[in-house]
Formats: structure tokens, sequence, C-alpha cells
């Protein structure tokens, strides 16, 4: 039973009359007659008597007509349902990002593409870079922003977007680390580290970081996440590496710059290479691009942050 085969037969058993249900669906009588003869053959059974002038259901005719209308029905509501989601009227966005992306980043960047596309739903997921890609691969998530170097992660499609400075935060309340502007990493060798829990991408971007300039971290207190690592290094319990905009919003820390070189990590969007973009996926970064152009013309970019 094809759509049209059953809209023919609902105009038929409206209206009583071929060639009015024809006329009302735009068709010739001549189809009409044969979508009708084609549907009564599939069912082996005629739907209508044609009995002095009049047509009239036949017992066939009356028990299709209720399962005609719901089909109908259902045909026209997918329809519709379809074409909201591909106008991105409806639909759902499957995201994840990091912690530290999701206060400054993440609700800004929702508020706006929800506000032009109120009819999705999104569905956030806040991991470490690792476990988001894993998710993103399994087909979990549409679309994962990551920090650090996934450009190796096989499969998945890497568009760099940020480059986030770090910085050395140390609580405010104690003597600072030094009297110059900025500090080499060589001279942190001595320091004890709150370092963030096992997972977490800053982790091992910190531990990286000193290995480079000659050494392993001393481990003051390890483990928690970015607000907690912050809070440790506030209340004087060793000093850390972080993202220049997270230390720049505390006012108990101090952040000091690195000398050069200097140290940074890079904020980018993934996506799975080989899967086409949802329509609400595409639309998102669609406003993800036009978000981070007005921020850059507007010179509104966090500290330490720079497009890439």
């Amino acid at each position: 039973m094809r759509p049209q085969q059953l809209q023919a037969f609902l105009a038929v058993a409206q209206t009583r009359h071929f060639t009015h249900a024809a006329e009302e669906l735009g068709v010739t009588q001549p189809s009409l007659s044969k979508q009708i003869q084609a549907l009564e053959s599939e069912l082996g059974a005629p739907l209508f008597t044609r009995a002095r002038g009049r047509i009239e259901l036949t017992d066939a005719g009356q028990t299709l007509l209720p399962h005609a209308r719901r089909i109908t029905a259902a045909v026209t509501a997918a329809r519709s349902d379809i074409d909201d989601v591909l106008a991105v009227r409806a639909g759902h966005l499957r995201l994840g990002a990091t912690p530290s992306l999701c206060s400054w980043l993440i609700a800004p960047l929702l508020t706006r593409y929800l506000e032009a596309h109120p009819g999705v739903t999104v569905t956030l997921t806040e991991d470490g870079s690792g476990p988001l890609t894993d998710h993103l691969s399994a087909g979990d998530l549409d679309l994962a922003f990551t920090v650090g170097d996934m450009a190796e992660v096989a499969g998945l499609s890497v568009q760099p977007l940020l480059s986030e400075a770090l910085v050395v935060a140390s609580a405010a309340h104690l003597p600072p680390l030094t009297r110059q502007g900025f500090i080499g990493l060589p001279q942190l060798r001595e320091q004890a580290f709150v370092l963030p829990a096992h997972g977490y991408d800053l982790r091992d971007l910190t531990i990286t970081t000193c290995e480079a300039a000659g050494f392993t971290p001393r481990t003051g207190v390890d483990g928690g996440a970015t607000d907690a690592v912050a809070s440790l290094v506030e209340a004087g319990l060793g000093i850390a590496l972080l993202p220049a905009m997270i230390a720049a919003g505390r006012p108990g820390l101090r952040a000091t710059p690195l000398a050069p070189p200097g140290a940074s990590r890079t904020i980018a969007l993934a996506a799975r290479r080989e899967a086409p973009l949802t329509k609400a996926a595409g639309a998102f970064a669609a406003s993800l691009e036009a978000h981070l152009t007005d921020l850059h013309a507007w010179g509104r970019l966090p500290q330490g942050m720079q497009a890439l």
C-alpha cells in the first residue's frame, strides 16, 4: 500500500465521488481510478460499490478506513518532522567538552545556538579529551571540544580553534615566586605542584611541559578537577600550571607568565571523519565559527587566548 493509493482511497471515501476526489487531489480521474484499482488488487477485495450512481464503502473499505487515516496521518507527521530537522527547527545535538571549557566557551555558545534553534535539544558530556574522543569514535557524540594534540586520533577530523597560554599559578597571600615579570620553567624544579587528577588533559600537559624543561614535577597534592586544583593552590598547598583565563578569574591566585617560549594548549573541535554531520551538528559548527569570529573582532577573547 503506497501513500498515494491511501490518499486516493480517503478522498473517494470522503467525497463519495471519483471526479470530485480527483479534483481535490489535483490528479486526473483515470489516474485516481488506477490508484484505487491497484489498491484493490493488492488487498484482493473491492473497496467501493457503485450502485444506482452512488458510491459506498464495502465491508473491506470500512475496515481499511481507520487504518488508512492513521497511516496517512503518520506519513504527514513524519514528513513534517523531517522538514523540521532539515531546517534545524528540531533535532538533537550530542556535544562533548572538557570541564575547563564549559563555563567561558560552552555556556555562551549554547545560548547563542539555542536562541537561533530553539527546537533543538542538547546533551552535554563533560570529560577529558581522551574519553571524549573515545565516545566520539564510538558514535556516542556528534562533536567534541578537546584540548591538546588530537591530530593523530584515527578516524577523527580535528579543527584547531584557539591557542590558550598557560601561566604559573601560586597563592596570592604568599611571597611571589619571582620579582621579574615572568619565570622560567627550570626555576620551578624545587616547587611542589598541585596536579590535576589522572585522566585530565592538564595533568598530562603539566608533566610533559616540565619534562621538556628537564625535570619531573614534584607533587605536593595529587588529584582533583581544575577548580579543585585552583582552590588548593589558593590555600598555599603548591603551585600549578593553569590556563591564563582560569587564573585571571580568581583573586586568590597570583598568575606569573612563563618565560619564552612559554607553554600553551590547543583547543579544537573534533568530529568523525567519515560520518556526515547531522543538521543540528552542522548548524552548531556554523554558530561556533560565527561566535569565535565575533569574539576576535570585538577583542573579547579571554586573557591568554589567540585564534588559530
